[in-house]
């Protein structure tokens, strides 16, 4: 199974579009348990646990490496446990770690995410060309690969926004994923930024491809989930997008007090869920 058809088979299997965001803060995980690694491990498979036991799933996770590598060879052993009690649940894992290297580096770090980690797809940055990209969509073709097209960032418009030509740096951008393209090519493009969602949208739309959109920027940041799942369904293929939302589920607990930290965050996610799919409808 490519990743593309592992997308559409875990949106049929888990009902939901969402990408849950597993970015562990310290200071706001309300466990005591000595170690970092400890801490980490037991907050996500406490949540993992909930999940399942209500019946209330995500239809990907996303652990963002540098959240896990900041502790060192402690964190990377957490990262390592977390992929692997998601994975056993048949969640795909999409390892954000923003790769953008050539050559041998660029092949040391594609084993390094799929070999040794054992992810199932990748975010990467383009600025490079093709040569950062090849390494990964060539030498793994079975895995997914999203490529940063237009970020969430406030600033992301000082480069993305760019004039080149007759069309911003983003839009072509998008063209070369599009020149790219194998079954897993993808692209990160942020909710705060509907408008661009739809031209990118749009132009994927009319090339022909199923690029599936990795999307970041909804809760904290401000995003429009009803703008964002407007746009999906207006041009198709939701099934093989994912809307991700990190602190809103991770750290819902804040929100709800009275409740459990594992379950306020599947109350958040069973919300979105609920939001989300009565949109698709």
């Amino acid at each position: 199974m490519n990743y593309l058809d592992f997308l559409k088979s875990s949106s049929k299997k888990f009902n939901s579009i969402v990408c849950l965001g597993l970015d562990p803060v310290l200071e706001d995980i309300p466990l005591d348990l000595g170690t970092p690694g400890k801490i980490i491990e037991a907050f996500y498979e406490a949540i993992l646990d909930k999940i399942l036991q209500k019946k209330v799933y995500p239809a990907a996770v996303k652990p963002n490496y540098a959240f896990y590598a900041q502790y060192g060879l402690e964190g990377i052993e957490a990262l390592c446990k977390v992929i692997s009690l998601y994975k056993k649940e048949g969640f795909p894992v999409i390892l954000d770690v923003k790769r953008g290297d050539i050559g041998k580096t660029a092949e040391a770090y594609a084993r390094e995410a799929f070999d040794f980690f054992d992810a199932d797809a990748v975010t990467l940055s383009p600025y490079l060309g093709y040569d950062s990209i090849a390494p990964y969509s060539e030498g793994y073709p079975d895995k997914g690969f999203y490529i940063l097209n237009k970020t969430s960032n406030k600033s992301s418009g000082e480069i993305q926004d760019v004039v080149c030509g007759d069309m911003p740096l983003f839009l072509h951008v998008s063209k070369k994923i599009v020149d790219w393209y194998c079954a897993g090519m993808g692209a990160v493009v942020g909710a705060t930024y509907p408008e661009e969602l739809e031209r990118i949208s749009n132009l994927f739309e009319e090339s022909g491809k199923h690029v599936p959109l990795l999307i970041p920027g909804v809760g904290k940041q401000g995003g429009s989930v009803e703008e964002v799942v407007t746009i999906l369904k207006k041009y198709g293929d939701a099934e093989i997008h994912r809307i991700n939302s990190s602190s809103a589920i991770n750290y819902a607990y804040k929100k709800h007090p009275d409740m459990n930290f594992d379950d306020a965050a599947v109350r958040a996610l069973d919300e979105l869920n609920n939001e989300i799919n009565v949109i698709l409808r």
